[in-house]
């Protein structure tokens, strides 16, 4: 496997990294505009991929705040192009790890000891690495421990990461510079939180016991005593990833078992306490041989404040979201619309919003909801694709919504398409309690 022995820290070494990988996006635009004139149909697909492909290749070394973001757009299945998805994609589970010398010495620099002082046994090859860090295999007497370590330079980088990454993918996505701070202050600010081992551990902790009830769903035991600001041992959790359990399961029973468990985890935190684990990609879940689900990552906590909690939610029942008066009142309480909106936007962003709304909020508003059903996912990636297209919406003041919506959307995209992956029928107004 391929390992790294270093990784850029330095401002200058990651921003050197991160403006060749830009300069390659400003040359594969430049063969889109000639090739849009020969080859009209492929051009956009091949500007696509060439642009996946140089942007992974640019982040999987920096690992961090940058790949993080990669990782983040994975989810995004039905508004971005599949190109995107299936590269970056990989940085959930195939980033190149750190090399074993590389990863002794990184403890020793935590610790002020190697890892066979605290271990009875230390892998020293990782056997899972992602973006902010990669987890390796121990013992001590009769536990087996995972020994997650983060890479060097990560939480130091990610406010210089993100101000270099933010042209490309203001770029990429078309993103206004008016008014955009707010949302990328707040990953900036999520992102922070995740490189704070220590923190991550009372998060596991808290959300662990409040879930303790809800069938089907296990959580690791965490050893704050082996663990610090940038390593954490808990309990080695024995297991398929989520992803891997999809490609081979037959039995629509079993999957309708860990989709209700997935559904119930996740709205038992929504609705009653007030926070999310919102980062719900295939990597953070495993299934046991008992098939029950299991939570592993809880770096990334959204807290849901009841200003944004009680709009959003009202917006997902049918007669609220067809109640004119009702309707606007919460636009407003969410910034999607704004007291400088003409005429025009506000009709434009209304029905915008209504359409989208009408299509998300679908699953709430059933006894039950079959997430193997491909004509909803069908009709969210055609909507993406609508409102990716659409020139008008280009010449509008694009940046709408509370800062809230980036992880709150985050986390129900990236819930449903676990759910799809998973070709689950659950019970969607059966709450956890």
């Amino acid at each position: 496997m391929e390992t790294i022995d270093s990784i850029p820290t330095s401002k200058i070494q990651r921003a050197s990294k991160l403006i060749s990988t830009g300069v390659k996006i400003g040359g594969n635009y430049l063969k889109y505009y000639g090739e849009k004139i020969t080859n009209p149909e492929s051009a956009r697909d091949n500007l696509n991929t060439n642009n996946a492909e140089d942007i992974y290749d640019g982040l999987k070394n920096l690992k961090g705040s940058a790949l993080k973001l990669a990782q983040m757009l994975s989810m995004e299945k039905n508004f971005l192009p599949q190109a995107y998805v299936e590269k970056f994609s990989l940085s959930q589970f195939s980033v190149p790890p750190l090399s074993a010398p590389l990863v002794v010495k990184t403890f020793r620099k935590y610790f002020g000891k190697s890892p066979l002082d605290l271990f009875d046994s230390f892998d020293a090859n990782a056997i899972n690495a992602a973006s902010i860090g990669q987890v390796h295999k121990a013992t001590l007497g009769d536990k087996q421990l995972a020994v997650k370590i983060q890479y060097p330079g990560v939480a130091e980088s990610i406010s210089t990461d993100l101000a270099l990454v933010k042209p490309i993918a203001m770029r990429m996505f078309n993103i206004q510079a008016k008014d955009s701070d707010k949302y990328f202050k707040e990953v900036e600010t999520k992102l922070t939180e995740e490189t704070n081992y220590i923190l991550e551990i009372a998060q596991s902790a808290e959300i662990a016991e409040a879930c303790a009830h809800i069938p089907n769903l296990r959580f690791p035991v965490y050893y704050p005593e082996y663990s610090c600001e940038r390593v954490i041992t808990m309990d080695w959790m024995q297991g398929r990833h989520l992803s891997e359990f999809t490609k081979t399961n037959q039995d629509q029973h079993l999957a309708n078992k860990i989709g209700q468990a997935l559904w119930d985890f996740y709205m038992f935190q929504v609705h009653q306490l007030r926070k999310v684990h919102a980062d719900p990609h295939p990597g953070n879940f495993l299934i046991d041989e008992q098939d029950n689900l299991i939570a592993i990552d809880f770096g990334c906590i959204k807290e849901i404040p009841e200003s944004f909690y009680t709009p959003y939610f009202d917006l997902a029942e049918p007669e609220n979201l067809n109640d004119p008066l009702i309707y606007n009142k919460r636009l407003v309480e969410l910034e999607i619309l704004t007291p400088k909106d003409t005429e025009k936007e506000i009709i434009y962003f209304s029905n915008l919003f209504k359409d989208v709304l009408g299509l998300l909020t679908q699953p709430f508003n059933s006894d039950t909801f079959d997430f193997s059903d491909e004509t909803f996912f069908l009709k969210l990636a055609a909507l993406g694709e609508k409102y990716a297209n659409d020139k008008e919406l280009r010449k509008m003041n694009m940046n709408r919504g509370s800062k809230h919506f980036i992880y709150m959307n985050r986390t129900f995209f990236g819930l449903f398409s676990l759910l799809h992956d998973l070709k689950a029928t659950v019970e969607t107004k059966q709450l956890a309690v």
